[in-house]
């Protein structure tokens, strides 16, 4: 017997192939051959049972299905290559394409198409909110709140290449407050150009247009100039942005203007950690920032914050875990010369909540160590006695109402299955009866699931539902060619085969035949993506 599997993974899209039990590397011939072997168990003319006729229209349809699809050149080529969702795409089919290149770049085209399409026929909202607190204007008697900022933009798709965006900032403090709305219309001139123009009105009003164009494959370069509609000012920036490597990035800013300035900066991305870092001179000001953010687990992350420069001097320091699929929750420590804060945050999809709380505007040892002290210890605890238990317990409760819903799915699938070797049932024993006439291969036992359960199949009990293992003692009879030989293919997921199904999703699977050849009795266990072929070489 072979060990079993690491993995219950293999070639994708062999589905079609399983089903006419063919090789990838099959014949149009031997396509042909497999289509009327099993056109001829199926075909619903020959089904009396009202009952199994429906049976055996469904499963000629997928045969149908199948033949029309790996018969076809170029829509075999483009099911090797992408699978039925290549083929539902839209792709266009025609002579021009022949090559896996051309397909693949045709292929390529229309989901950008329909990627595109699909963003034109959505709004992409965006914002933020800010609440600053303040604990020490609480303890006098002026109450918590010190400000609160609001930004929200609202994006969409003209056409094609034509973008609006709208959005807005409010803002508030103890002693005044305004706002500003600003309107963007982005037009892409170009696959390496576009052009934006830009008007707001408010506390600042200006009108204004940028140029973005890409000048190599790894390098940007973006223009933008501005008028104030106040002071009549004009500003101009320019930003070169370069790719660095496949996972960093630098940049150089320049601007003109009432704040004249250059930074450059810099950024690095990967799977497990995001830092940037950049220097600016602003009015013979000099500033400095660093961020440095690193995966500790698919749901956490800590991050390190630091800025130095002639107004700010600040050190954060924090952590944030994802909550849901789209929500994710983080909060921070910062300690700096304008005090000691801490900074809850919540972001969901694109969509912000921010609160900085002011602990004190005094840096006492004692407090600053003790407001990091408290709440990560806080942290640790409620994640370790209330957080993971409460996680766990919903993992649980999860999991077995995904393994109920599985069992139901298998309980469906199985009876399909049955249905299945019900019709070739006939076919099979007349098979059968045949090789036993010559003493040639008959299989005796067929079992195809769980390689655990196999094991224990002669302890009885392991057909059952929930048992992991199907029967599949027919459809291996019927297989036997009229020359006595058995064979399935290489890379090609057993569970495709007609009169199969897979009794136990997401686990490794193993295939047991126990067949008699020449009066000698013979066993013989593969893989799910293994190849089959009985009798063996000197049997």
């Amino acid at each position: 017997m072979m060990g079993e599997e690491a993995a219950p993974t293999g070639p994708p899209n062999r589905e079609l192939y399983a089903l006419l039990n063919l090789s990838p590397e099959a014949s149009d011939e031997e396509i042909r051959k497999a289509y009327r072997q099993w056109a001829q168990v199926y075909h619903p003319d020959k089904i009396q049972s009202p009952q199994m006729k429906e049976v055996a229209t469904e499963n000629f349809q997928r045969i149908c299905e199948a033949y029309e699809i790996l018969s076809d050149e170029t829509k075999r080529l483009i099911y090797d290559l992408y699978g039925m969702e290549g083929l539902s795409s839209g792709l266009e089919l025609g002579p021009r394409l022949s090559k896996p290149d051309e397909i693949k770049e045709e292929l390529e085209r229309i989901k950008r198409r329909n990627e595109e399409a699909k963003k034109m026929a959505h709004f992409q909202p965006t914002g933020s909110i800010l609440f600053n607190l303040s604990v020490p204007d609480f303890l006098g008697g002026d109450g918590i709140m010190r400000g609160m900022v609001m930004a929200s933009q609202v994006q969409s798709q003209l056409s094609k290449d034509d973008a609006i965006a709208i959005g807005g900032n409010l803002a508030a403090n103890e002693k005044s407050g305004g706002g500003i709305a600003t309107a963007i219309l982005r037009r892409q001139i170009s696959p390496v150009s576009s052009i934006e123009f830009v008007a707001s009105t408010g506390l600042q009003s200006l009108i204004g247009i940028q140029t973005t164009r890409q000048l190599t494959i790894h390098s940007t370069a973006t223009i933008n100039i501005s008028k104030s509609l106040s002071d009549g000012s004009i500003n101009l920036t320019n930003t070169w942005t370069r790719q660095l490597s496949e996972t960093s990035s630098g940049n150089i800013e320049l601007a003109l203007g009432m704040r004249s300035a250059i930074t450059v900066g810099w950024k690095k991305r990967d799977e497990n950690v995001t830092a940037a870092g950049d220097f600016k001179i602003e009015s013979g000001a000099l500033g400095a920032s660093a961020r440095y953010t690193r995966k500790l687990s698919s749901k956490s992350h800590g991050r390190i914050v630091g800025r130095i420069g002639s107004n700010a001097l600040e050190i954060e320091v924090g952590g944030g875990r994802k909550i849901s699929e789209f929500s994710t929750v983080r909060m921070m420590y910062t300690i700096g010369i304008k005090g000691i804060f801490w900074k809850l945050e919540l972001h969901r999809g694109s969509q912000k909540l921010i609160v900085p709380i002011l602990l004190s505007s005094h840096l006492a040892p004692a407090f600053a160590t003790g407001a990091f002290i408290v709440p990560t210890s806080l942290y640790f605890l409620l994640k370790k006695f209330v957080v993971k238990p409460y996680l766990r317990k919903r993992e649980k409760q999860k999991a077995l109402e995904n393994m109920e819903k599985t069992w139901g799915q298998v309980g469906e699938a199985r009876a399909k299955a049955e249905k299945a070797q019900q019709l070739l049932q006939t076919v099979a024993t007349r098979k059968r009866n045949r090789q036993v006439e010559t003493d040639g291969l008959i299989v005796t036992k067929a079992l195809y699931g769980d390689p655990k359960a196999i094991e224990r199949r002669d302890e009885g009990g392991v057909e059952g539902v929930d048992s992991g293992v199907i029967d599949v003692t027919v459809p291996m009879n019927f297989l036997v060619s009229d020359s006595g030989q058995l064979k399935l293919h290489e890379g090609v997921k057993k569970s495709g085969i007609m009169g199969f199904c897979d009794p136990c999703p997401g686990q490794p699977k193993q295939l047991y035949i126990a067949y008699t050849y020449h009066s000698q009795t013979f066993e013989v266990t593969v893989g799910d993506y293994e190849e089959l072929s009985i009798p063996q070489e000197g049997q």
